[in-house]
C-alpha cells in the first residue's frame, strides 16, 4: 500500500524483455529482496538489490499483462521515473490509499501555466471516466493529485512548483502517457452499486 508522495526520483539503467533495472538513491540495505516499490505508480517487486555509488540498483521483472496495460513497454535506458516506498503502519498518510495496481494509460492532452503551477489536462478511457470526480483523488504516475474540473471523458490537475520540482512531472510534455490508478474507494462504491441495480 502507497500513498502517492513520490519519495525518490529512479533512473532507468537497463532493460532486457521484461526486465529492467533501476537506479534509486535509497540505500541498498534497506531494500530486502522481494520489497514492493511503486515505480512510475505500478506496485513491482525488487528481484535484485545491489549497492551503487548513488544509493542503489534494484531489478524488477515485469510481466507481458503489466506492460500491456500501462506506460512501462516505453521504459528505456535514461528515462527517469518516480519511486515511492510502501507505506509503515506508523507513516503519515499524506497523499491517499494508493493500491500500485494501475488501471489504465491516459495521454496527456496539453500543459499550461498557472502562476507557479501547471495545469495538465486528461482524457480518461470511457471504462475508467466514471470513477474520476471533482475534488477526488487519482494517482497519475504514482503521484497523488486532486482533480480539479470533470468535463465528460476530460479532467484536469494542477500541480504546485514543489510537485514539479521532486517528482518527474516538471520534465512531462503533451503527448506524454501516463499511468493511471483511480481512487480505491470510488472502484469499490460502483461496485456495490452494481449490485444494488
Amino acid at each position: 500500500m502507497f500513498t502517492g508522495l513520490i519519495s525518490d526520483v529512479g533512473e532507468i539503467v537497463a532493460r532486457e524483455g521484461g526486465v529492467f533495472k533501476i537506479r534509486t538513491s535509497y540505500p541498498a540495505d534497506s531494500i530486502p529482496l522481494g520489497a514492493s516499490i511503486a515505480c512510475d505508480g505500478v506496485c513491482l517487486t525488487a528481484t535484485v538489490v545491489v549497492p551503487d555509488a548513488k544509493g542503489a540498483q534494484f531489478s524488477v521483472d515485469v510481466s507481458n499483462e503489466t506492460l500491456s496495460k500501462t506506460s512501462l513497454d516505453e521504459w528505456a535506458a535514461g528515462r527517469q521515473v518516480n519511486l515511492e516506498r510502501p507505506l509503515k503502519a506508523q507513516d503519515e498518510l499524506g497523499g491517499h490509499v494508493v493500491s500500485g495496481h494501475i488501471d489504465g494509460v491516459v495521454r496527456i492532452l496539453d500543459i499550461n501555466e498557472d502562476g507557479d503551477s501547471r495545469r495538465f489536462s486528461f482524457e480518461a478511457p470511457e471504462h475508467l471516466a466514471p470513477y474520476v470526480a471533482p475534488k477526488g483523488s487519482v494517482a497519475l504516475d504514482g503521484t497523488s493529485l486532486t482533480v480539479n474540473e470533470v468535463s465528460a471523458n476530460r479532467f484536469g490537475v494542477n500541480l504546485i512548483p514543489h510537485t514539479l520540482t521532486v517528482t518527474t512531472w516538471g520534465a512531462k510534455t503533451a503527448g506524454d502517457l501516463v499511468n493511471l490508478e483511480v481512487d480505491l474507494f470510488a472502484r469499490y462504491v460502483a461496485r456495490l452499486m452494481e449490485y444494488r441495480k
